[in-house]
């Protein structure tokens, strides 16, 4: 099973995905970052790692996870490029490193990082005593259910529906603009990385997915934290589904075979789950990473 320190040694190592361009999008000549408007002053930046999203008004802007030391600062020039206002908070939508190595980046800029209560533990269970990990900063704000702040005339809500990807993992909405960061909650058709380790539950997972995808509306834009490049990261409530229809398929493969008596080394043979051949790319998760990680995760529940 890929560990956290060999998924976040890759994710520094491979690009989120490069989203689908417009006439909105720009790249800075001084970083390999790219940055996306999408609605009411909110955008992604994808360079490395997880996606980072944003909001810029008048009255502050908002950050949404931070990817790493060598990314973060590019991030952090190309939004003071676009606006002066102060940075009101700094997001963490879960713990991996990929979406909070960057904090010290920006710290020194805001008063607040905030996240679910369960990540700042999360993080320093990680990467607090790792010799190849960079220095760590943690949410100095958390939250156990909800979290709302108003920045300019955009309400900001933060929502934990239990452990999934994480034990810690918080579902950000921007109400007026009408866009969802969910952060590694979708892998947008892409093998996902499950983290028992740091709290991953694939029930609550496909439960989570189900519930966003009843929460939201067909005209609610996503913010996916990595995504196969065909697909992007961003997309409609349609692609929770397809996330949702995946792990249910490989939680009834893993349940199958083990109740047929079959050793994991055998369920993992499997490449291909049927229906979800575009999950198949050059990828460095695969099939197998997560069969493993779903019979870790049954066996340890009994």
């Amino acid at each position: 099973m890929l560990s956290r320190r060999d998924f976040l040694r890759l994710t520094g190592a491979v690009a989120a995905s490069t989203p689908f361009l417009s006439a909105s999008s720009w790249r800075e000549a001084a970083s390999g970052g790219t940055f996306t408007e999408l609605r009411r002053g909110v955008g992604i930046y994808t360079e490395r790692g997880g996606t980072i999203g944003w909001l810029l008004t008048d009255d502050g802007g908002v950050v949404v996870d931070t990817q790493s030391p060598r990314t973060a600062p590019n991030c952090r020039r190309g939004l003071r490029e676009r606006s002066d206002a102060a940075l009101a908070f700094v997001v963490n939508t879960h713990h991996h490193a990929d979406h909070t190595g960057g904090n010290g980046v920006f710290a020194p800029h805001t008063e607040r990082i905030v996240a679910h209560e369960a990540a700042p533990a999360l993080q320093r269970q990680a990467y607090g005593s790792s010799d190849d990990a960079p220095e760590q900063v943690y949410a100095g704000t958390t939250f156990s259910e909800e979290w709302t702040e108003t920045v300019g005339d955009e309400t900001i809500r933060l929502r934990h529906h239990g452990p999934a990807h994480t034990g810690g993992d918080a579902v950000l909405f921007f109400e007026r603009a009408n866009v969802v960061h969910g952060g590694d909650l979708i892998f947008n058709r892409a093998y996902p990385f499950i983290d028992v380790e740091g709290g991953a539950n694939t029930a609550n997972w496909i439960a989570t997915l189900e519930t966003l995808h009843e929460t939201y509306d067909d005209d609610t834009q996503f913010i996916f934290g990595h995504g196969n490049p065909e697909f992007g990261v961003t997309g409609d409530r349609a692609d929770l589904l397809v996330m949702r229809d995946f792990f249910v398929s490989l939680r009834e493969y893993v349940t199958q075979q083990r109740q047929a008596g079959a050793s994991l080394s055998e369920m993992k043979q499997k490449t291909t789950l049927e229906g979800f051949e575009a999950f198949n790319f050059d990828w460095f998760l695969s099939l197998g990473d997560c069969v493993e990680a779903v019979h870790t995760e049954m066996e340890a529940s009994g």
